[in-house]
């Protein structure tokens, strides 16, 4: 099982300036890694996968170093075309709606908080979501 300090410093550092900002949501130990959850909805799940035990990572190992990644939800309309070109995002293997990012010097952080941001908008209740502002779509 991982932890949170498996995650490098700066990346969990960045996924909490997001999460933190987002009404009523709070970070807690999830079964590997950390999780931002809102009630008891799960946006945002950050962590270091075993590459042994779930081979669906190992392309993103590099240099031996298992690699970081953040599991969030997204919506129907944009699940497509935001997995399809591929690298850093793919499907995860469960949830219709569930997204893989892979993170690291590549990521674009600006990106990413839109996409927790929207994951968070998806889970929460509609009057915690309305308290946020609507961000033009991505493209």
């Amino acid at each position: 099982m991982s932890s949170p300090g498996d995650v490098p410093s700066e990346i969990l550092n960045r996924v909490r300036s997001v999460c933190r900002q987002l009404p009523e949501s709070y970070e807690e130990p999830a079964w590997v890694g950390v999780r931002w959850r809102i009630r008891t909805r799960t946006f945002a799940h950050l962590y270091t996968p075993d590459v042994d035990r779930y081979p669906i990572y190992a392309p993103y190992a590099a240099e031996g170093q298992e690699p970081v990644v953040m599991t969030f939800r997204v919506p129907a309309d944009d699940l497509l075309g935001l997995t399809a070109p591929g690298f850093p995002f793919f499907r995860a293997g469960w949830g219709h709606d569930v997204v893989v990012a892979v993170l690291g010097d590549h990521s674009d952080w600006t990106e990413l908080a839109e996409l927790i941001t929207d994951s968070y908008r998806g889970m929460a209740p509609k009057f915690l979501a309305a308290r946020l502002p609507l961000l033009p779509p991505l493209g």
